[in-house]
């Protein structure tokens, strides 16, 4: 039976099936791992396996999918009573969740879809964050989403939000910065400006990950929170600044498509710890 481990203020990596001989042969000198609870729903098995070592020699932060935490209709008991299964078996330092939807009806969609930001949907997030809370018996950490457009029917900010399901719902934060590059260039607003308006006493984690780049019908930059590349050069940059603010946070590399060898992904989460080095140097001198 594993005791909960926290999550140290260093950064993590994702854990994949095609990276687990490089680490258990390499054992990382890493922060912590992450795992999509949805992948750790069955039984027994080589993931539950390489799992169970994993967690015996590293901190690990359990992040679910699959929860449509948004959706109109009440949350799939039986979804959450595997969630509850894979935390109770895990015990992980933290557990988090994402501000979106991805189902209708009966029909799961394969992706994770953005809120219009109003008080009606405000309510429904907040009671569906509460009883994840109260079946888990912990706080959770919610994550800020990437989004293409604007709905017309929102009555507040993302951020408005986002201060307003957390002050409710007693619920973690989780920023994801590639995200906010993401959503800030899509829409054309100024992402420094958000992470300076984003109420980051709440952040128990940050993630870090790579984007696509598209156009649009007329011809504008489009961004795709893609998660199959290196992180870019001006996420790294809001990612310094933030934690200039905040100081180090515990934080993950995300990379979940395209995967490429372990020592490309490790080279990303050394350089989210050369920031987090950076940022506590510069605290200890002030």
């Amino acid at each position: 039976m594993f005791i909960e481990k926290p999550i140290p203020n260093r950064a993590g990596a994702g854990l994949k099936p095609e990276h687990y001989g490089a680490i258990f042969e390499s054992m990382p000198d890493i922060g912590f791992f992450e795992v999509h609870a949805e992948n750790y729903m069955g039984d027994g098995g080589l993931p539950h396996k390489a799992l169970t070592a994993v967690r015996e020699n590293w901190p690990l932060s359990v992040h679910g999918v699959g929860l449509s935490i948004g959706a109109e209709r009440p949350l799939d008991k039986d979804h959450l009573a595997r969630l509850k299964a894979v935390v109770d078996s895990y015990q992980p330092g933290q557990v988090s969740e994402h501000l979106a939807w991805s189902t209708h009806d009966s029909i799961f969609l394969n992706d994770l879809l953005p809120l219009p930001y109003t008080k009606k949907v405000l309510d429904r997030v907040v009671d569906h964050i509460d009883e994840v809370q109260t079946v888990l018996g912990r706080t959770i950490l919610m994550e800020n989403p990437s989004t293409y457009v604007a709905f017309e029917e929102s009555e507040m900010e993302e951020v408005e939000f986002i201060r307003e399901m957390q002050k409710r719902s007693g619920c973690g934060l989780l920023l994801d910065v590639n995200n906010v590059f993401v959503s800030a260039t899509n829409q054309k607003y100024d992402a420094r400006g958000y992470l300076d308006s984003f109420p980051t006493e709440f952040v128990g984690e940050i993630h870090l990950g790579g984007h696509a780049t598209d156009e649009d019908d007329s011809g504008d930059t489009l961004l795709i929170d893609a998660h199959d590349r290196e992180v870019s050069d001006p996420v790294w940059l809001l990612y310094t600044y933030l934690v200039s603010q905040t100081g180090p946070l515990p934080t993950l590399i995300e990379w979940d498509n395209d995967l490429p060898e372990w020592d490309v992904l490790k080279a990303d989460v050394d350089a989210a710890d050369s920031i987090l080095n950076e940022a506590r140097r510069k605290n200890h001198a002030a």
